[in-house]
C-alpha cells in the first residue's frame, strides 16, 4: 500500500530508478505519504530513528559505509532543524544525503498553524541544491516536478557529493493508501565526463613541480583509496617529494609521515627554514593539527596547488596560488610520469627529523603514569587489524594523532564541522551497514550528549564504544585561554560525575570499566575478544588536571 499522492510516487520512482534505497525515517504525522510509500512499496531499506538530529548523523555513518546516497524523512517544524548539524557535517566531508522534509503548505507559513515554519531553503549554506515541490498534481506540474526532482538526485553525487533538499508541502488528508506498484518514470541521467589537462598546462605544471627542490604533499581526511596511496608512494620515491598526513588521511605506507601535532611543534621552536616547502601540494578534506597549520602559515612556500574536483579555494595556509579541478589520482598520476629523479636531501632530513620527534615521545610516554595519552597507546597497540575505527571530537582525536597509526585500521571522523554533537550517531549508523568491527572513542561529555545514538533497532554486535571519562571537558584545560578563565569550571570544563553504566545498561549493551593501566590491558582483551558477541561499552576513568599536565609536557619535551 503507497500513498495516493502522485509527488510522493513519483519521487519514490526516481529515487528507485537511481539506486537510492536506503532510507533513514525519524517518525511525524506530515510525513505519513513519504513513510506509507517507502515502507509500503516494499522496494526501500527503511530504518526508524526518533531523534531527528541523531537519525541525520546516522544517515551520514551509513552513507560512508555503504558509499552511496541515503535518504532522510522527517515531518515538519523543527524536525527539520534537527537534521541540520548533519547536514553541515555532510557539506563539509562530501558525503550525499538527500533530506526529504514534509512541509505544511506555503499560505499557512508565519499564520500560528501548528508544526510550521519558515522551511525553504532552510539548508541554503550547506546544500549543493535545495527545491520545493508543488502541490498540484496536473501533468505539467508532475513534469516540473519530475525534472527538478531528477536534477536535484543527480548534483548530489555530480563532481564533488554532498546534501541536496527537497522540500515537500503537503495538503490533507496524509494517510490515504491505495494498493499499487510505483509509477513509471523518466529518468534524466547525467554523462559521466572527465577533466584532463592540456599537454601544455601538464609540461607547465611538470616544469615547477621538477625545479621545486622542496616538495610536500599534505592528505588530509579522506576515505581509504589504495591507487592513490601508490601513486603518492610512487612520487616520493622517484621525486623525493615528502608526503605528510594524519590518520584520517587513511594513507598508510611507511615513507609517508604522520604525527604531525609532535612533529611541527618540534619545528615551530627552531629555523624551519630547512623545512620549508617550494612547493606545496594538498588534497582531501581538513587537518586536525593546529601546529600544523600555524608551521604552513608562517613558513608560506612559493607556489601552493590544490586538488579540488568542485573548484574549492581552500586557502588554509594562506599561500594558495592554483586550484587544480582534475581527480587526485589522475592529476598525480600524470605528475609521477614527467617527474624526474631528484636528491632526496629534503625527504631524508624531514623523516631523520621524524624519527628523533618520534623517540622523544616514546621515551616520554615509557615513563608516564596512567593518563588519556597513555590509554591511547593502550588502544593503538591492542585494536584488532582490519577494523574501522571512529574519532570523537576534541580531546579524542588529538591523542589519537599523537600516537602512530594502528596497523591495517581504517580511520573516520566527524572533521567537516569539529562538533562532539553527531560523532557516536555517525559511527552507530556506519557499523550498522559494516561487516568489520567498529570502535568509536569518545569523551563523556560528548557520549552524554549523543546517548540518543543508541536509541533504535540497528545497533549490532560489532560496534565498540570507548568512553574516555576525564570528568568533564579536558579540552578546555589543554588548549591556552580557557583554563586561566575564572569560570573555567563551570563552563568550559562542565565537570561530570556521571557514569556511562547506566546507559549501557538502557540500552541492552555490555559495560566494561577501567581505573588503571592493568585493569585496561585486561579489559581491552575482552572487549574486542571474537567471544565478545554484543555491542560493549568500556569506560575508562583518568584524571583530568594530571591528563593536562601531562599533555602540556609531552609538547614541551618535544620542543627541546
Amino acid at each position: 500500500m503507497i500513498s495516493t499522492k502522485k509527488h510522493i510516487q513519483q519521487l519514490a520512482a526516481i529515487l528507485l530508478a537511481k539506486g537510492i534505497t536506503d532510507i533513514v525515517i525519524s517518525p511525524g504525522s506530515r510525513s505519513g505519504p513519504l513513510v506509507h510509500t517507502f515502507a509500503g512499496s516494499g522496494k526501500f531499506n527503511c530504518r526508524s530513528v526518533v531523534d531527528e538530529r541523531s537519525a541525520g548523523y546516522f544517515a551520514l555513518g551509513l552513507a560512508q559505509a555503504i558509499q552511496k546516497p541515503v535518504a532522510l524523512v522527517c515531518s515538519s517544524g523543527t524536525a527539520t532543524l534537527n537534521f541540520a548539524p548533519a547536514v553541515a557535517e555532510a557539506f563539509y566531508q562530501n558525503v550525499p544525503l538527500v533530506v526529504l522534509t514534509a512541509d505544511r503548505p506555503g499560505y499557512w507559513i508565519d499564520q500560528g498553524e501548528n508544526q510550521t515554519i519558515r522551511q525553504n531553503n532552510i539548508y541554503r549554506d550547506f546544500c549543493k541544491k535545495e527545491i520545493t515541490l508543488p502541490m498540484g498534481e496536473t501533468g505539467k506540474e508532475l513534469w516540473f516536478a519530475g525534472r527538478m526532482i531528477n536534477e536535484t538526485l543527480n548534483a548530489a553525487v555530480s563532481g564533488t557529493p554532498g546534501p541536496v533538499h527537497i522540500n515537500i508541502p503537503l495538503e490533507e488528508p496524509l494517510h490515504e493508501l491505495l494498493d499499487k506498484e510505483l509509477p513509471l518514470v523518466k529518468e534524466i541521467e547525467p554523462t559521466q565526463t572527465k577533466k584532463f589537462l592540456p599537454q601544455e598546462e601538464l609540461k607547465n605544471l611538470a616544469t615547477i613541480f621538477n625545479q621545486a627542490k622542496k616538495v610536500v604533499i599534505l592528505a588530509g581526511q579522506q576515505k581509504p583509496n589504495p591507487q592513490l596511496e601508490k601513486i603518492l608512494a610512487e612520487i616520493s620515491e622517484k621525486s623525493g617529494a615528502m608526503v605528510l598526513k594524519e590518520h584520517l588521511a587513511n594513507l598508510n605506507h611507511p615513507q609517508f609521515t604522520g604525527s604531525l601535532d609532535i612533529l611541527m611543534t618540534s619545528l615551530l621552536s627552531e629555523n624551519a627554514e630547512d623545512f620549508k616547502p617550494d612547493l606545496l601540494i594538498t588534497l582531501g578534506g581538513s587537518f586536525v593539527s593546529k601546529p600544523l597549520k600555524q608551521f604552513l602559515r608562517k613558513n608560506k612556500p612559493e607556489n601552493h596547488w590544490h586538488l579540488s574536483l568542485s573548484d574549492q579555494y581552500y586557502d588554509t595556509f594562506q599561500s594558495l596560488t592554483r586550484v587544480i579541478t582534475l581527480e587526485a589520482n589522475e592529476f598525480l598520476s600524470q605528475i609521477s610520469e614527467q617527474a624526474h629523479t631528484k636528491d632526496k636531501a629534503y625527504f631524508n632530513r624531514w623523516k631523520a627529523k621524524e624519527k628523533q620527534v618520534n623517540q622523544l615521545r616514546e621515551e616520554f610516554i615509557s615513563e608516564v603514569v596512567f593518563s588519556d595519552l597513555k590509554v591511547f597507546t593502550f588502544i593503538q597497540k591492542f585494536i584488532p587489524e582490519n577494523s574501522i575505527l571512529h574519532l570523537g571530537n576534541s580531546s579524542p582525536v588529538r591523542y589519537a594523532l599523537i600516537c602512530d597509526a594502528a596497523k591495517n585500521v581504517e580511520y573516520f571522523g566527524n572533521r567537516g564541522t569539529s562538533g562532539i554533537d553527531g560523532s557516536l550517531s555517525t559511527a552507530v549508523g556506519f557499523a550498522s551497514e559494516s561487516e568489520k568491527l567498529n570502535t568509536v572513542i569518545l569523551g563523556d561529555l560528548s557520549f552524554f550528549y549523543d546517548s540518543n545514538a543508541l536509541w533504535n533497532k540497528y545497533i549490532k554486535a560489532n560496534l565498540r564504544i570507548i568512553v574516555i571519562h576525564n570528568g568533564g571537558g579536558n579540552i578546555f584545560s589543554m588548549i591556552k585561554g580557557p583554563g586561566e578563565s575564572p569560570a573555567f569550571n563551570k563552563f568550559f570544563f562542565t565537570e561530570n560525575k556521571f557514569s556511562a553504566a547506566g546507559i549501557a545498561q538502557t540500552f541492552g549493551l555490555d559495560y566494561f570499566r577501567a581505573e588503571n593501566e592493568a585493569d585496561l590491558e585486561q579489559q581491552l582483551k575482552k572487549f574486542w575478544s571474537p567471544e565478545q558477541k554484543i555491542a560493549a561499552v568500556l569506560e575508562v576513568f583518568t584524571d583530568a588536571e594530571l591528563n593536562t599536565r601531562i599533555f602540556r609536557k609531552l609538547f614541551k619535551k618535544v620542543k627541546l
